[in-house]
């Protein structure tokens, strides 16, 4: 016969079970990067992370997996199961990636299951703080005077980054030198150590250095200054009005994820960004935050695989 004691012990433990956090019995969902800590994406998601939990039930981990400019993270979140526990957080590298590379392993977009359009993250472009420029004419004439010389990084051959340094260089009929990295966050160490004299980045990564002195803007790839950082004007009223990039950044899945889970997850993704924390966070750091309807993301990634390979072909970059 079970005595008093033990029945209250055990009523006891299952009380405290079922009062204890759906976090301690529930699983992960893992958000894979195809990008560096440090990077525009990894700052976004990050700051996103706390008010993604919540909204999604789960505690959520930040998995960076860089590597041939993002692909390394991209073929791991597609051979991912399709449930909802395994998502991404992608820019704008992966609509470039099938017209600079000469195959990748997967189809984009279609082993992949776009949930939402985010919003997007001024870029910005940036030199060594021993560069005798403060602006873009002044760059511009050291650029003339240096003959191509010069040398410029990028998070890697093809990416958004790339690409935005090319359309500058085109925009003022300029040449310089690509220094392709493995990830954001080597290329900004380099560009602060002198050993490549410019860049083009996400301005969340740069801000503190920006701040310190460590690096100085040339100008703002935005139609409008931005009021995280007013003070850095933008190339058109530099000169070069055709010079406007948005970095955008969206939510992804597996491809084969439940219309149910494709909700589920954007009603999460959209009240995580709504967050005000969040916000506040994301105003900070330069980021526009307008979540796209979900049937909207499959377009969008269409319509952008078409704009970039034009992009591409104009700023003549060679498939590797």
């Amino acid at each position: 016969m079970t005595s008093t004691l033990t029945r209250r012990t055990t009523l006891g433990a299952l009380a405290a079970t079922l009062a204890a956090p759906a976090f301690a019995q529930d699983k992960t969902v893992r958000f894979i990067l195809p990008n560096a800590t440090g990077s525009g994406v990894d700052a976004i998601t990050r700051a996103a992370q706390p008010a993604l939990a919540k909204a999604l039930g789960h505690p959520v981990v930040v998995d960076n997996q860089p590597g041939a400019g993002g692909i390394v993270g991209l073929q791991a979140l597609a051979r991912s199961p399709a449930d909802g526990m395994t998502l991404g957080v992608v820019s704008n590298n992966v609509v470039i990636f099938p017209s600079v590379l000469k195959s990748i392993p997967f189809d984009m977009p279609g082993d992949f299951t776009p949930i939402a359009v985010v919003g997007y993250t001024p870029v910005v472009l940036v030199v060594n703080a021993k560069v005798p420029a403060s602006n873009s004419k002044e760059f511009i004439a050291l650029l003339k005077q240096k003959g191509g010389e010069m040398n410029f990084a990028s998070g890697g051959n093809g990416t958004i980054l790339h690409l935005a340094a090319e359309m500058f260089l085109d925009e003022a009929g300029v040449k310089a030198r690509h220094i392709p990295y493995k990830g954001v966050g080597p290329m900004i160490t380099d560009l602060i150590g002198g050993q490549v004299e410019f860049a083009t980045a996400a301005l969340p990564s740069v801000q503190q250095h920006l701040k310190s002195g460590a690096l100085k803007a040339i100008g703002i790839a935005t139609s409008q200054r931005t009021p995280a950082a007013p003070e850095i004007p933008t190339f058109a009223e530099q000169g070069l009005p055709g010079y406007v990039v948005e970095a955008w950044f969206a939510v992804i899945a597996p491809k084969g994820l439940p219309a149910a889970e494709v909700q589920r997850v954007h009603a999460a993704v959209v009240a995580a960004f709504g967050d005000a924390a969040v916000k506040e966070t994301m105003a900070k750091q330069g980021n526009v935050i307008n979540v796209a309807p979900a049937d909207k993301a499959m377009p969008f990634f269409r319509s952008e695989l078409a704009k970039y390979a034009a992009l591409v072909k104009k700023a003549g970059v060679e498939a590797q």
